[in-house]
């Protein structure tokens, strides 16, 4: 449980500082061993599980206050959006208000655009199209009639809160050719690669052994400790995945105790 702590904390932001007018929110690295973390649901899909990761790493490290998280804006019964943390900065009385991310990204190097490279593993997600619905969409809420009437219901106006998104994310380059160009993105975040069905089935990966972890399991470092398959066991499960237009990642132990981690792509 400890580790998917250590691993959120430690992944890089997808840039520094204020990139496409995005101010980020940097929580310190964790290093500790004395952090105790509470007991994640496991039935909560992985960005609920990241909130709950980020609520508690909030917490432990004693110089934010949560106000309010997961805050809906209604306009009457319908959903507008949610605020998904309200914070308070003990030593400043700063009050922040910070949308969360954290995705899984490859950089497809057909893609002309650098900022437009990250993709999905199904190719149904794009960098550009969330980073342009945090701007368009989830930060101008609090400027709502619907939003501002939430805050005060939290003792909140809306010209005390600065805005900020922490965006994390794991991007995986294009197999066996160099690294495409992804300025003014963090390359500090790319730590696995992404290839073919064919591309799989080369020489090199015959030898090794695979994993395929749950989703809740993505944000992991990759470890030893699971239940190997061998790479016809793999081929096997990768070929149901596809069938239902499913990239799986993957972990691979090579010969020499090397772990990697990677997507084998439908598309």
């Amino acid at each position: 449980m400890k580790q998917a702590f250590l691993d959120f904390a430690n992944t890089p932001l997808l840039w520094q500082k204020k990139q496409f007018g995005l101010a980020q929110f940097d929580i310190q690295p964790l290093t500790t061993i004395d952090f105790t973390p509470e007991a994640i649901p496991a039935q909560l899909r992985l960005g609920h599980q990241v909130e709950h990761i980020f609520d508690q790493l909030l917490r432990y490290t004693s110089k934010y206050t949560v106000l309010a998280k997961g805050v809906q804006i209604k306009r009457h019964k319908q959903t507008l959006g949610e605020l998904d943390f309200l914070l308070s900065e003990n030593d400043s009385k700063r009050l922040l208000h910070i949308e969360l991310t954290y995705k899984f990204y490859l950089i497809d190097p057909d893609i002309s655009e650098p900022i437009h490279r990250l993709v999905g593993p199904n190719r149904n997600d794009m960098f550009f199209t969330k980073m342009e619905k945090i701007k368009q969409q989830q930060l101008p809420l609090i400027h709502t009639p619907e939003g501002q009437e939430t805050l005060q219901q939290l003792q909140l106006e809306v010209d005390q809160l600065e805005q900020y998104c922490c965006f994390k994310a794991q991007l995986f380059k294009p197999y066996a050719i160099p690294t495409p160009v992804i300025r003014p993105l963090n390359t500090d975040c790319i730590i696995g690669y992404w290839l073919r069905f064919e591309d799989f089935k080369g020489t090199s990966f015959k030898t090794a052994q695979y994993y395929i972890p749950y989703k809740y399991e993505w944000l992991h470092t990759p470890h030893k400790k699971v239940e190997w398959l061998s790479y016809f066991e793999v081929q096997l499960e990768i070929n149901i995945k596809h069938l239902n237009q499913f990239s799986p990642m993957i972990w691979k132990l090579d010969t020499n105790g090397h772990l990697q981690k990677l997507f084998v792509v439908w598309w």
